[in-house]
């Protein structure tokens, strides 16, 4: 049995958007459209793997410092079982483009996800995003 942590980020845009990313290369969410995020490396702090995988996923730029914490879910996938941590932002830096592991980006309303999303994504973002869409404002 294997035990993950997981961080992603949750980026909104002015309008209350969030950005999804189609995953590719990923066998277990292979086409499906989710948060930018992955694995946290040894050592490695939370807020910085989530910063670290949009650069990588998505090509944004994120000051770690400017992230707000959103939310804990748990996650068991048969054999892989992890803890997965939410961060949010409204500021970054770059463009968003499907980069490592990401065939396509899209900007989506959180009641309006794809059809094709990650299977708990609706849930986690209507949790976490509701009640601390405070904390996001709170970064401009």
């Amino acid at each position: 049995m294997s035990f993950f942590l997981v961080a992603w980020l949750v980026v909104l845009d002015p309008a209350g958007r969030v950005l999804l990313g189609r995953r590719a290369g990923v066998a277990y969410a292979e086409g499906l459209w989710g948060l930018p995020g992955g694995r946290v490396e040894r050592g490695e702090a939370l807020a910085h793997a989530a910063v670290r995988e949009a650069a990588e996923e998505v090509g944004l730029h994120v000051d770690p410092g400017r992230l707000s914490p959103l939310g804990v879910a748990r996650y068991d996938l048969g054999e892989a079982h992890g803890v997965d941590f939410l961060f949010v932002a409204r500021i970054w830096e770059g463009e968003p483009a499907p980069l490592e592991n990401t065939s396509e980006v899209g900007w989506f309303h959180p009641g309006a996800l794809p059809p094709d999303s990650l299977p708990w994504l609706a849930d986690v973002l209507d949790t976490h995003l509701r009640a601390g869409v405070w904390l996001s404002e709170q970064l401009g």
